[in-house]
């Protein structure tokens, strides 16, 4: 290999990662000010926007943070919404994870046509059936239950078709020699094919996790007592006392958003894993 070849192959490889470190500080920095913002007294939030200083907690202290937990029951906050959350995981894991393998690998009659609707709910969206889905949550007098927060999310077609193209690569001889062996379906599933599965459990858990983590909509409408307020409503609660303070509102935001980059940081590999395994083949 030429000088020219080797330096051609180094300014690209530096170019790549430059290309990369600068697009993850793109992607970063509404996190840093915010959190940066939850350190400042509420005048300097907005007074140096137009500089780099915008990004230093200047005359940084825990006040806002003294006074997101003074005026809101945290823990209580945080064992309503991972008590929600946690059911609707434990169910969605189970159930959707069971239709998906049995439309990867057992025929029976009518099975194109479920895949098809499965594929076809995919793209309607919640706000297209929030309205009947609240009157029926209504009629069965489930406003302001837990069931109105789980129930309508334990069956999810994205976790369906997800789990179905990853248990499609299972390979059939796996499941075949068990069958020999004389293990029931129920068993070859519970026993062989889980185990082996954990990326796309752990791709589901976190899609799953984040987009109940950040729902409010849902949780608005069906949810009216204060003890049952899930994270997302309790930092909407800010926005409704006169004057707004945004330094205590980037403090909540900061405090709802710690469960999640904790829970990426561990599970990415297995995210990445499970979304190139499973969400890209047809």
């Amino acid at each position: 290999m030429t000088k020219s070849m080797k330096f051609s192959a180094k300014f690209g490889k530096f170019m790549f990662y430059f290309g990369n470190i600068v697009i993850g500080i793109i992607f970063v920095s509404p996190l840093i000010w915010m959190i940066s913002a939850s350190l400042k007294p509420e005048a300097k939030i907005f007074a140096d926007m137009d500089s780099l200083a915008t990004f230093l907690p200047i005359q940084a202290s825990l006040d806002n943070y003294a006074e997101v937990f003074s005026r809101l029951n945290m823990p209580q906050v945080f064992k309503n919404t991972l008590l929600y959350i946690g059911l609707i995981l434990i169910f969605d894991l189970l159930v959707n994870s069971m239709c998906g393998y049995a439309l990867a690998k057992f025929d029976f009659k009518g099975k194109g046509a479920i895949m098809n609707l499965v594929i076809a709910l995919m793209v309607l969206p919640m706000e297209a059936i929030m309205l009947p889905l609240y009157i029926e949550m209504s009629q069965l007098g489930w406003v302001n239950t837990l069931p109105a927060l789980v129930v309508p999310f334990i069956a999810k077609c994205f976790s369906i078709y997800m789990f179905r193209q990853f248990f499609c690569d299972v390979p059939d001889e796996l499941i075949e020699a068990a069958a020999i062996d004389g293990s029931s379906p129920a068993g070859t599933f519970f026993k062989i094919v889980v185990p082996i599965s954990k990326t796309v459990y752990a791709t589901v858990f976190i899609l799953d996790f984040v987009a109940h983590w950040n729902d409010f909509m849902w949780p608005f409408l069906v949810m009216t007592g204060e003890d049952k307020r899930t994270i997302q409503l309790a930092v909407q609660s800010f926005f409704g006392t006169q004057p707004v303070h945004y330094s205590a509102i980037m403090a909540a935001l900061v405090v709802s958003a710690i469960p999640m980059i904790i829970m990426f940081i561990f599970m990415q590999k297995y995210y990445v894993e499970g979304i190139a395994s499973s969400g890209i083949k047809g």
